[in-house]
């Protein structure tokens, strides 16, 4: 459950920030932090009635307890079943609108994005070859779920395997709401199955991480040339095999905080550089954002949605024919329908929270 105590420090955090009269001239800023007060007050107004509530309950026990007129007694015990339903109802309320503060943060903080592309990394997590597997299954369902959504894809870097999976692949989603729908895919994905490669029958475990990073709007992320370090270096693919002899690989270090990206999908220098300087430009936003975030909710240590790589939101389970979210605790079947693509029915539901 969310601290109460820490949304009522933070709503104060913000009354005082909109106290600041300088902060009318970033109208962006201002009008974003009157919504977050507006529903922090929803949340506290709603603690304060249930509280009202719980201390009518208490009276009307007291006098349960010391009174001996019977039609006192009769109106204490009908109001007590009024109150606790009233009660009920209340805390209800109060759950719902917790359960979206989360997810109001984010979209709080994220206040510059557009939501018309995103970032996709996911990672090979635990479970050797299979992971990489799992790892390829996912970015095949991704594409195939923008393609269905009329959604532009573009590969910005991959670590192939021999097995057609991938330790890592990044690509690009844009030309569409494609946030608003993808920003709950990031955490940890988990699969059970029978690998190919399992001669025994035996079920096992693999895990791969999906991240959704926002693409920076033009000039939302300025960064200074003299701040990167770039080398070029032969394009690799399984085995670790060159697959050109001409260095158009592209790493870039990120001098100030150290984040290193890289490129080798396209045949020529330039374009591979400019796909690791948005995967640069994403991350970076990311960092800001977080940073925000957190200067923002100091107490609270909320993570914003699309950050949550260590937690494991989904598990896809082949023998059951099963596809469980984990967060909203409700599952779907027609296993294949759903690494085809058909994604809509979960991201309609994570949505909707």
């Amino acid at each position: 459950m969310i601290d109460i105590n820490a949304i009522k420090q933070e709503y104060e955090d913000i009354l005082t920030q909109l106290s600041d009269p300088e902060l009318i001239s970033n109208r962006e800023k201002f009008e974003n932090l009157l919504k977050k007060r507006d529903y922090f007050e929803k949340i506290i107004e709603k603690e304060k009635e249930i509280k009202d509530l719980e201390q009518k309950i208490q009276e009307n026990k007291e006098i349960l307890s010391t009174e001996k007129d019977p039609e006192l007694l009769s109106l204490a015990e009908a109001e007590i079943k009024i109150f606790a339903e009233k009660e009920k109802n209340s805390k209800k309320e109060l759950e719902t609108l917790l359960k979206k503060e989360e997810s109001f943060s984010s979209n709080f903080v994220l206040q510059n994005f557009s939501g018309e592309s995103v970032i996709v990394e996911i990672r090979a997590g635990t479970g050797g070859e299979e992971a990489s597997l799992f790892a390829g299954d996912l970015f095949r369902m991704y594409l195939k779920y923008a393609t269905i959504q009329s959604w532009k894809q573009k590969i910005l870097d991959s670590r192939p395997t021999e097995l057609s999976g991938f330790k890592e692949i990044t690509f690009e989603l844009k030309n569409g709401n494609v946030f608003s729908k993808m920003q709950h895919e990031g955490g940890v994905h988990r699969v059970q199955r029978i690998p190919a490669t399992e001669k025994s029958g035996r079920i096992h475990t693999s895990t791969a991480t999906v991240a959704i990073l926002p693409k920076p709007k033009k000039a939302q992320i300025k960064i200074n040339p003299r701040d990167l370090k770039i080398d070029f270096y032969g394009a690799s693919g399984p085995g670790g095999q060159y697959l050109q002899k001409r260095h158009t690989a592209v790493r870039i270090t990120h001098l100030p905080t150290g984040i290193v990206v890289t490129s080798q999908t396209e045949r020529n220098q330039i374009q591979n550089k400019e796909n690791a300087i948005s995967i640069l430009e994403a991350r970076l936003l990311k960092r800001k954002e977080m940073a925000e975030f957190e200067k923002l909710s100091e107490k609270r240590k909320t993570q914003i949605g699309w950050a949550k790589r260590a937690e494991k939101i989904r598990t896809y389970n082949f023998p059951q024919d099963r596809v469980t979210d984990h967060r909203i605790k409700k599952s779907w079947h027609n296993i294949e329908d759903i690494m085809e693509g058909r994604l809509e029915p979960i991201i309609k539901a994570l949505q909707s929270l």
